[in-house]
């Protein structure tokens, strides 16, 4: 008797948990790609739009074993290495402003979710007035158009680097360039159309900035001819947008002099990269990268000759003036 109570008892219990396990479906999907900090008075929305694997053999100047002990030091796994597409939006309480608009359309399924982790954020396409480049690549311009090459921020004027835009929007560029370089001036050039048709799209030279009194631009050359970082300051608080400065945690920082293939002139871009990175140790200001883990946001320091990134620590929008110190 005991014995077929004990077998009831276990099959009892195995459908109850296999009923509770049925309720409860895994889910599959992930939160929504926003993160967001406080910068003085403005407010910085950080958005993914998605992510593609880079080969480690992309980057150069140091043997492929370190480049691998290096990125196995931190499991991260190969061939590829994830490579996050980040964009952000600074609302100063007047503007919002968008810098770099993702891959978009241009790289698959893992990319193209910049409008919705913006609206899933509290945004809409159409409230963004003012675009910043930090350079023509397609990570950071597909973003720009839909799938029809149609603007998708119809009331956003576009800035980048006038040596940016001569570089890749130039009628001439396209016909001049090698083969296998062809389909990243037309989408530069396609993406850049409607807002070029429309009036909307503005360049500025070195020292200038395209809205003054709000944000300060400089060149840094070398990823490519225009590269360029924005920096937005306010209440003494600042916060450097560096683009394509760096794109690998695992490497760039401890050995800043490692580029990577898509550079167009390497030499400057690792000058550009140790500047950056020694102006953002100097200074202790918030720094963000398109390329880094999401949401690429943190503070640079310095140990002996290395740097290290610090990632923002996830928590609450705003901090309390005080809060109770347990010790």
């Amino acid at each position: 008797m005991n014995g077929i109570l004990k077998a009831a008892t276990a099959l009892t219990c195995a459908l109850v948990i296999s009923g509770a396990m049925a309720q409860a479906p895994q889910q599959g999907t992930q939160a929504p790609g926003y993160f967001r900090l406080a910068v003085g008075d403005y407010e910085v929305t950080a958005l993914f739009d998605g992510y593609n694997d880079l080969s480690p053999k992309l980057l150069q100047g140091m043997s492929q074993a370190r480049i691998r002990a290096l990125l196995a030091r931190r499991s991260i796994e190969t061939p590829g290495v994830q490579t996050a597409f980040n964009a952000f939006l600074v609302n100063t309480g007047k503007q919002l402003i968008l810098v770099d608009s993702g891959a978009g359309q241009c790289i698959g399924a893992t990319a193209g979710q910049l409008v919705a982790n913006m609206q899933a954020a509290g945004y809409q396409p159409e409230q963004v007035d003012t675009i910043l480049l930090t350079h023509l690549h397609l990570d950071h311009v597909c973003g720009l158009v839909d799938a029809q090459k149609q603007a998708l921020f119809t009331n956003a004027t576009v800035y980048a680097a006038k040596a940016e835009a001569d570089y890749w929007l130039d009628p001439s560029a396209l016909a001049k360039a090698p083969a296998g370089a062809r389909a990243f001036f037309k989408i530069a050039q396609d993406s850049t159309a409607p807002y070029v048709a429309a009036g909307r799209f503005k360049t500025f030279t070195a020292g200038q900035s395209p809205l003054p009194g709000i944000v300060e631009a400089t060149l840094e050359a070398g990823h490519t001819p225009g590269s360029t970082t924005y920096r937005f300051t306010s209440q003494n608080q600042s916060i450097v947008f560096m683009g394509d400065l760096v794109h690998n945690l695992a490497v760039q920082f401890e050995h800043p002099q490692v580029s990577i293939g898509f550079d167009v002139n390497s030499a400057q871009a690792i000058n550009a990269r140790q500047a950056v990175f020694s102006a953002a140790v100097a200074s202790k200001t918030w720094v963000t990268a398109a390329h880094l883990p999401f949401p690429g946001i943190g503070h640079i320091t310095a140990q002996g000759k290395h740097f290290q990134w610090v990632p923002v620590e996830y928590g609450p929008y705003k901090r309390a003036a005080k809060v109770p110190l347990i010790e």
